[in-house]
């Protein structure tokens, strides 16, 4: 019972329990009987003609939560930068709170680390090698909130369409909010739901919409807020204002249709050059093992993986950066 022993023993246990953790807030909130029982009694109540809402929402939403642990709740607060990662992951449409995904990428790390120790590999590999793992976990987020964020976009030119005619109609901005939030797909209709409770219990327009802004990290939803705060100050004419909204981000859409097709190219090469070093690697270490592992047994070819490794972080990070047409 040496010292690597229990180092690697410890690390499992370390391992095991983030990523217990983790899976068990996923099922929490997505396969427990419990749950889904109270879903199917909403929905039966619901078809017999009762007034039940079968979305759970919160009128005027509580502080949303770090952690479910009060003392991690504390620690977490006290952490510089866990505020604005919250913020993050709540734009991705998670249910998982701020602990439950430290816990997985925690989990996810020392298992990679577990993987290189049993593989022999060198620990500064090692280390690189979980480093790359926790920037994936990290890009997976970003992909889940820049898809929600593309949902959201989609939908909001005919969500402003729909409020404007009610306007027109005689309704107020609220109950024009209201209509564009039944008839929305969600998750715009979750979000234009939340603005119009924090707003009929009293909660200031420019207040409920600059929360939203915040929620949301999408331009077309920002050029949203700052029409209709701009316009309660100014006054006018709020429909023709979201109208004109509305066909600016169809415009706006429209062109960033004909930049993607351009710069589709680009974006191709980017991908396979980003793939291809790391594929033909796993390649080699599969058809040849012993010729691949002198690069990580051999104290030269540590140093060429060093160097490569960060002269192609470089070189994608600059492929990535110049594909990336903002309009």
């Amino acid at each position: 019972m040496d010292k690597p022993f229990w180092t690697f023993a410890g690390l499992a246990a370390l391992s095991i329990s983030a990523l217990v953790w983790g899976v068990y807030g996923l099922w929490l909130q997505h396969l427990d009987p419990r749950r889904k029982a109270m879903a199917q009694r909403l929905q039966a109540a619901a078809s017999k003609g009762t007034v039940v809402v079968v979305e759970p929402t919160l009128k005027l939403r509580p502080r949303r939560m770090l952690s479910q642990s009060a003392w991690a709740e504390l620690a977490l607060q006290r952490v510089p930068g866990m505020a604005a990662f919250d913020r993050f992951l709540l734009q991705t449409g998670l249910s998982l709170s701020l602990s439950q995904t430290l816990s997985l990428a925690a989990g996810l790390v020392l298992l990679v680390v577990l993987l290189g120790a049993f593989l022999g590999w060198p620990l500064m590999l090692a280390t690189v090698a979980a480093g790359l793992a926790l920037l994936m976990f990290i890009a997976f987020l970003q992909y889940l909130r820049s898809q929600r964020m593309a949902q959201i976009s989609e939908s909001l030119p005919d969500a402003l369409d729909l409020m404007a005619r009610s306007m027109q109609a005689g309704h107020a901005f609220t109950s024009a909010l209201q209509v564009a939030a039944n008839d929305c797909a969600p998750p715009l209709s979750h979000e234009l739901r939340a603005v119009f409770e924090e707003i009929s219990f009293g909660v200031g327009t420019t207040q409920a919409l600059q929360a939203l802004s915040d929620r949301v990290a999408s331009d077309d939803v920002r050029y949203f807020v700052v029409a209709v705060v701009i316009q309660s100050e100014t006054g006018g004419n709020l429909a023709e204002v979201l109208k004109t909204t509305a066909q600016l981000i169809r415009e706006r859409k429209k062109i960033m249709g004909v930049v993607r097709v351009l710069s589709a190219e680009g974006r191709i090469s980017a991908v396979i050059l980003s793939i291809l070093p790391f594929a033909l690697a796993a390649l080699m270490s599969l058809l040849n093992p012993g010729f691949i592992s002198k690069l990580w047994k051999d104290p030269m070819g540590l140093q060429l993986v060093y160097f490569s490794l960060v002269l192609m972080g470089m070189g994608i990070l600059w492929m990535w950066k110049m594909i990336q047409i903002r309009v």
